[in-house]
């Protein structure tokens, strides 16, 4: 039996599709549903469901009835821009640690998603090495309570025993609910579908043209298979970075979606946001030696075909 916790969200409803892929059936999902994500939910196949404080509650009373082999947890609070740090605290770091713990008291296997938002400003690098995540100084409060478990686990000296996983821009399907949090791909695909246009945020440095700012985009499919890695090799444990470890522009980015929607590429640059600007990152490239050594080699889906893939599905579903 395995856990997965936000089941119904983007990541956790595609690593729940990929367990069902090989078969696997009895999953406890956990998550805090309400209308829009259920749809992630429909056609899963799984045991049980939790609401996240129930199952919390049950976990704090060590009161689960069976023990899971593994506990896969992408619950948390993702946004970029919410200013709660006492909500952070409580949803992203104090659970997390609840779960971390029961988990190696009970031998179970535990992994959890952290974020290349830990990183910050990209001013200390993209290596997943210990000295490097402990340099690290985010811009927001979502890759403050990310860095915070992430020196916990530091702290505790659990890195041998659990895995962490620097997720970086990870777009693809069921990622419909995340509203303001979507990848630009789900965001400006009906209107690119529709107006043959698309808007980037303009830049504002002088080392960095309108659009040339950069990402590492990994597509949620690589993105689960490299979770579903390390379910099947629970003896390599640490703290990984997930992206493809090649930088793109968002230029290229627009340009792959033009392409797969057949349109000719028309892009307008717009002000960034004022409260932005001091908290946005212009570079992320993910250092992937560390996951590399670990054992896991197979190679990432090109953005234009990730992008392409992700069209097809868009034009199927209709969740924009």
């Amino acid at each position: 039996m395995i856990v997965v916790t936000g089941a119904a969200g983007f990541i956790g409803s595609c690593i729940v599709a990929g367990l069902n892929e090989r078969g696997r059936e009895d999953l406890i999902l956990v998550d805090e549903l309400d209308e829009v994500k259920k749809k992630n939910l429909q056609n899963k196949k799984y045991r049980q469901y939790y609401d996240k404080k129930d199952f919390l509650d049950l976990i704090l009373r060590d009161q689960v009835k069976e023990r899971p082999e593994a506990i896969i947890h992408m619950g948390a609070c993702s946004s970029t821009t919410l200013q709660d740090a006492r909500y952070f605290k409580e949803n992203n770091l104090e659970y997390t640690r609840f779960l971390a713990q029961w988990a190696l008291e009970h031998d179970i296997r535990f992994i959890y998603a952290s974020s290349a938002a830990t990183y910050g400003d990209g001013s200390v690098g993209y290596k997943d090495d210990e000295a490097t995540i402990r340099r690290c100084k985010p811009l927001n409060l979502y890759g403050q309570s990310k860095q915070d478990f992430d020196l916990w686990v530091l702290e505790q000296g659990l890195q041998d025993k659990v895995v962490g996983l620097k997720f970086f821009n990870v777009f693809g399907p069921n990622e419909y609910h995340k509203e303001d949090m979507r990848s630009v791909v789900a965001k400006a695909y009906q209107r690119v579908a529709e107006e043959g246009k698309i808007s980037l945020f303009k830049s504002c440095r002088k080392d960095y043209k309108d659009g040339q700012q950069k990402r590492d985009f990994i597509y949620v499919k690589d993105a689960v298979d490299i979770v579903l890695f390390f379910l099947d090799h629970p003896k390599v444990n640490g703290i990984f970075n997930v992206g493809t470890g090649k930088a793109s522009t968002w230029n290229e980015l627009a340009g792959a979606l033009f392409a797969a929607v057949g349109k000719k590429s028309s892009i307008q640059y717009v002000a960034m946001p004022a409260g932005l600007e001091k908290r946005y990152q212009y570079f992320t490239q993910a250092d992937m030696a560390k996951l590399r050594k670990s054992g896991y080699t197979k190679a990432f889906t090109p953005l234009k075909e990730a992008v392409a893939d992700y069209v097809r599905y868009l034009k199927e579903h209709r969740y924009w």
